[in-house]
């Protein structure tokens, strides 16, 4: 079965598709293949390629597609403005075992947004259309989008809405938010359901899912044909799980303190190498655990302690007395 076939039967399914949201150096190979222990998702979206004239592959970011450990459709995901360039990397990236290629329409970060890539593009609607038609044109297989609401104002939705529509984009990702917005709190779900309920293709909701019951009342607000995690996922990779054995009807697993500490063991041998000095690895780390403070009663605490930590020991013993 090819992963386009794969990716349209899960897409067939009654049951919500669930994806791992690609989140730039941190959804690796590695750390696909630690999902894929925890249940994982059903579709994996790699790290953003960058896209521009002179750009090549990123070797990093095509292990995942050449040494997929999931067993689950992959997606290749690419962030840049220049159309050529977009459609070159995307031809390039059809070599390879993909269910799909998909355009970043949402990064917040400065450094992606100031060049006019990522969340930036949404401040140019028009260059969006040319982009959407060139890639059509030149990706055969699923073609994916993945947007926020707007740059600094959730009216942009409602412009790219029928692009999609219009070129044929086969399944869209709304994170609720705008990019000026970054990762604070009032994500507009309602707004996710508008768009859902006007576009031909199935959409995934994006933004603050958590929770079991994040993804239940998610689903239920938008109408969405699935759910797009991402931070959620690094301090619970129980979370896909959960939501099937929710929809099922079954006793849902509830992690104990020790399965979560031994999670974060597991997350420290994935994201660190054994060739990097101990202070490195551990200031590595602790961009994975600021996503687990969410969770835990004394977040603020937590934050404070583990991220004056400089051994492992240290944030061992840290995530030992705070879960």
């Amino acid at each position: 079965m090819t992963p386009v076939t794969h990716l349209e039967q899960l897409l067939a399914r009654p049951e919500p598709l669930l994806a791992l949201a690609p989140m730039q150096d941190v959804t690796d190979l590695e750390f696909w293949r630690l999902m894929t222990r925890y249940g994982g998702a059903d579709v994996y979206y790699t790290e953003y390629f960058r896209v521009h004239p002179d750009s090549h592959l990123d070797k990093p970011i095509l292990a995942s597609l050449i040494h997929n450990p999931t067993g689950k459709p992959a997606i290749a995901q690419m962030i840049g403005n220049d159309i050529p360039s977009l459609v070159r990397s995307a031809k390039e990236l059809q070599r390879y075992n993909i269910a799909g290629v998909d355009l970043n329409l949402g990064c917040p970060a400065p450094v992606v947004y100031k060049k006019c890539a990522g969340g930036g593009l949404l401040r140019d609607v028009p260059r969006i259309e040319g982009i959407l038609g060139a890639l059509r044109e030149a990706v055969s297989i699923k073609f994916t989008v993945k947007t926020r609401l707007g740059f600094d104002d959730t009216e942009t939705i409602d412009a790219l809405v029928p692009l999609f529509a219009k070129h044929g984009v086969d399944l869209v990702t709304i994170h609720g938010r705008t990019v000026l917005q970054m990762y604070r709190d009032g994500v507009r779900y309602d707004l996710i359901g508008q768009a859902t309920s006007a576009l031909p293709c199935p959409v995934l909701a994006n933004g603050n899912v958590r929770t079991i019951l994040d993804a239940e009342a998610v689903k239920k607000q938008t109408g969405v044909h699935g759910l797009m995690i991402g931070r959620g996922a690094i301090s619970n990779p129980w979370i896909f799980e959960q939501i099937r054995q929710q929809a099922r009807g079954e006793p849902v697993f509830q992690p104990t303190p020790a399965d979560r500490l031994r999670y974060v063991e597991e997350l420290y041998e994935t994201v660190t190498t054994p060739d990097t000095r101990e202070l490195d690895m551990v200031n590595r780390i602790k961009k994975h655990l600021n996503f687990f403070a969410p969770g835990l009663a004394d977040s603020e605490g937590f934050l404070n302690v583990m991220r004056r930590c400089t051994t492992r020991a240290g944030i061992m013993e840290v995530c030992a007395r705070h879960f």
